[in-house]
Protein backbone atom coordinates (compact mmCIF):
# COMPACT_ATOMS: atom_id res chain seq x y z
CA UNK A 1 0.00 0.00 0.00
CA UNK A 2 1.24 3.59 -1.20
CA UNK A 3 -0.34 6.11 0.35
CA UNK A 4 0.49 10.11 -0.92
CA UNK A 5 0.36 13.57 0.31
CA UNK A 6 0.78 16.59 -1.76
CA UNK A 7 1.76 20.13 -0.33
CA UNK A 8 3.25 23.15 -1.89
CA UNK A 9 0.39 24.29 -4.27
CA UNK A 10 -0.58 28.41 -4.09
CA UNK A 11 -1.45 31.23 -5.64
CA UNK A 12 1.58 32.69 -7.92
CA UNK A 13 2.20 35.07 -10.77
CA UNK A 14 2.48 34.91 -14.47
CA UNK A 15 6.17 34.36 -15.00
CA UNK A 16 6.32 32.96 -11.16
CA UNK A 17 8.14 29.68 -9.72
CA UNK A 18 6.33 26.64 -7.43
CA UNK A 19 7.48 23.92 -6.14
CA UNK A 20 5.33 20.92 -5.00
CA UNK A 21 6.06 18.34 -2.76
CA UNK A 22 4.69 14.68 -2.42
CA UNK A 23 5.46 12.25 1.01
CA UNK A 24 5.47 8.87 -0.03
CA UNK A 25 4.36 6.33 2.21
CA UNK A 26 4.98 2.63 1.16
CA UNK A 27 7.29 1.44 -1.83
CA UNK A 28 6.64 2.60 -5.21
CA UNK A 29 8.15 1.79 -8.63
CA UNK A 30 7.05 4.77 -10.76
CA UNK A 31 6.21 8.44 -9.43
CA UNK A 32 3.98 10.86 -11.64
CA UNK A 33 2.39 14.42 -11.61
CA UNK A 34 -0.72 14.51 -13.05
CA UNK A 35 -3.16 17.80 -13.41
CA UNK A 36 -6.93 18.80 -13.89
CA UNK A 37 -7.81 21.62 -14.76
CA UNK A 38 -11.89 22.97 -14.34
CA UNK A 39 -14.00 21.08 -17.29
CA UNK A 40 -10.81 18.85 -18.55
CA UNK A 41 -9.84 15.71 -18.49
CA UNK A 42 -6.60 14.72 -16.06
CA UNK A 43 -3.51 15.20 -18.01
CA UNK A 44 0.03 13.89 -17.73
CA UNK A 45 2.76 16.68 -16.39
CA UNK A 46 5.72 14.40 -15.63
CA UNK A 47 6.87 11.19 -14.26
CA UNK A 48 10.33 9.32 -13.56
CA UNK A 49 11.32 5.77 -11.70
CA UNK A 50 11.60 6.29 -7.83
CA UNK A 51 15.27 4.23 -8.73
CA UNK A 52 16.27 7.61 -10.65
CA UNK A 53 15.59 6.54 -14.93
CA UNK A 54 14.22 8.40 -17.66
CA UNK A 55 11.74 11.29 -16.50
CA UNK A 56 9.63 11.92 -19.10
CA UNK A 57 7.45 15.80 -19.45
CA UNK A 58 4.58 16.56 -21.63
CA UNK A 59 5.38 18.76 -24.38
CA UNK A 60 3.33 21.79 -22.15
CA UNK A 61 5.64 21.82 -19.26
CA UNK A 62 8.99 20.50 -20.80
CA UNK A 63 11.88 22.94 -20.40
CA UNK A 64 9.62 24.80 -17.57
CA UNK A 65 9.09 22.22 -15.04
CA UNK A 66 11.59 19.77 -13.53
CA UNK A 67 10.99 15.93 -11.63
CA UNK A 68 13.39 15.13 -8.69
CA UNK A 69 12.92 13.11 -5.67
CA UNK A 70 14.88 12.58 -2.54
CA UNK A 71 15.44 9.26 -1.26
CA UNK A 72 16.28 9.98 2.37
CA UNK A 73 13.08 12.14 2.74
CA UNK A 74 10.81 9.80 0.51
CA UNK A 75 9.27 12.74 -1.19
CA UNK A 76 9.22 13.67 -4.68
CA UNK A 77 9.01 16.96 -6.17
CA UNK A 78 7.91 19.19 -9.00
CA UNK A 79 10.15 22.40 -9.60
CA UNK A 80 7.49 24.35 -11.51
CA UNK A 81 9.19 27.81 -13.25
CA UNK A 82 8.11 30.48 -15.41
CA UNK A 83 4.41 29.39 -14.63
CA UNK A 84 1.39 30.47 -17.25
CA UNK A 85 -2.01 30.93 -17.04
CA UNK A 86 -3.09 27.87 -17.98
CA UNK A 87 -1.01 26.05 -15.58
CA UNK A 88 -3.67 26.73 -13.04
CA UNK A 89 -5.11 23.25 -12.07
CA UNK A 90 -5.48 20.84 -9.40
CA UNK A 91 -1.29 18.80 -9.49
CA UNK A 92 -1.97 15.24 -8.34
CA UNK A 93 0.82 13.05 -7.37
CA UNK A 94 0.42 9.60 -8.36
CA UNK A 95 2.34 6.49 -8.11
CA UNK A 96 2.87 2.60 -9.34
CA UNK A 97 4.13 -0.17 -7.42
CA UNK A 98 6.04 -1.01 -11.08
CA UNK A 99 8.92 0.23 -12.97
CA UNK A 100 6.56 2.16 -15.57
CA UNK A 101 8.15 1.92 -19.31
CA UNK A 102 8.30 5.70 -20.69
CA UNK A 103 5.54 4.72 -23.01
CA UNK A 104 3.20 4.12 -19.87
CA UNK A 105 4.09 6.65 -17.48
CA UNK A 106 1.63 8.82 -19.44
CA UNK A 107 -1.59 7.05 -18.77
CA UNK A 108 -3.51 7.89 -15.90
CA UNK A 109 -5.05 4.62 -15.92
CA UNK A 110 -1.52 3.15 -14.67
CA UNK A 111 -1.20 4.96 -11.55
CA UNK A 112 -2.56 2.92 -8.68
CA UNK A 113 -2.04 5.44 -6.00
CA UNK A 114 -3.26 8.86 -5.61
CA UNK A 115 -2.90 12.06 -3.30
CA UNK A 116 -5.58 14.01 -2.44
CA UNK A 117 -4.64 17.08 -4.72
CA UNK A 118 -3.27 20.67 -3.97
CA UNK A 119 -4.46 23.56 -6.14
CA UNK A 120 -1.88 25.98 -7.91
CA UNK A 121 -2.97 28.64 -9.12
CA UNK A 122 -1.47 31.45 -12.02
CA UNK A 123 -2.92 34.63 -12.22
CA UNK A 124 -2.38 38.24 -11.81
Amino acid sequence: QVQLVESGGGLVLPGGSLRLSCEVSGRAGTMGWFRQAPGREREFVAAMRWSGGGPNYASSVRGRFTITRDNAKNTMYLQMNYLRREDTAIYYCAADASNLISSSMWSAGNYDYWGPGTQVTVSS
